[in-house]
């Protein structure tokens, strides 16, 4: 399975993964979920305590992904293959995204 930390405004709001049968799944975190200052990250994905579960990259995500020559740029510079649109999100949204929502990696334990 892989993990990314998705944030809003800079606050850690939820993770979204990849599972190892090749869904996707995000999930608010706690401590954003309840807290009422914070919004949703997007329409799609009110905040409850569900799981939102998809068999492809939510599109939402899937959209904040380049595509043409930046695409092609950052899979060679990330040596990620093509059709691998976690990592290319995890790799290439955790800054300069349009909005507020950013994406980034889980860090490895100590």
């Amino acid at each position: 399975m892989k993990r990314g930390k998705v944030y809003y405004n800079h606050v850690f709001a939820g993770t979204l993964s990849l599972q190892d049968n090749g869904s996707y799944v995000f999930e608010y975190d706690a401590d954003y979920q309840f807290n009422s200052r914070y919004p949703a990250i997007s329409v799609h994905f009110p905040k409850t305590t569900s799981r939102f579960q998809s068999p492809i990259l939510f599109p939402f995500f899937f959209n904040m992904l380049s595509e043409g020559a930046n695409k092609r740029l950052q899979l060679q510079a990330n040596k990620i293959n093509d059709r691998d649109y976690f990592d290319l999100l995890i790799h290439t949204a955790s800054n300069e995204t349009i909005g507020a929502v950013t994406v980034g990696p889980v860090s490895p334990s100590i």
